[in-house]
């Protein structure tokens, strides 16, 4: 076994407005873990968990020697890949149903795709897209990628 596993197993987001950004994950259908609260929520997807953490706790934990950011984009994007080319439109007319910020219409990527982007109400990016070369399993976890 190698010393650290090639797999993504959890993805934290530091939440200012841990209610806020709870609420909103729940509105898009998402499964909240049992036992979460304003302290620590998570939403299992596929094989990896979202978790929300408030962020001071997350910078004393994660940056302890530097400020929580102050807010906007932090220069990443999580992507939520679908089933079907159309499926990318539905899924940005839910997310923006939900509470969600449009960033970028549903478009036709030069790679061949589609995408749309949207934020949720942190500001987190997420990037809604269809894939031809995504495979997933049963669970809704990608298996392989091309």
């Amino acid at each position: 076994m190698d010393a650290i596993p090639a797999r993504l197993t959890v993805v934290t987001l530091g939440a200012r407005d841990m209610a806020t950004l709870r609420a909103f994950y729940r509105a898009l259908g998402w499964r909240e873990l049992p036992g979460a609260d304003d302290g620590w929520s998570a939403f299992q997807l596929g094989g990896v968990l979202l978790a929300l953490y408030p962020l001071p706790a997350l910078a004393a934990e994660a940056a302890p020697a530097s400020a929580p950011p102050a807010g906007g984009w932090a220069g990443f994007t999580l992507a939520c890949n679908v089933d079907a080319r159309d499926d990318v439109d539905a899924a940005f007319a839910a997310a923006v149903a939900a509470g969600a910020t449009p960033i970028g219409q549903p478009a036709d990527r030069e790679w061949g795709g589609r995408s749309a982007y949207v934020a949720d109400p942190e500001g987190n990016r997420w990037e809604l897209a269809w894939a031809r070369t995504a495979v997933f399993d049963e669970r809704g976890s990608l298996v392989s990628f091309g």
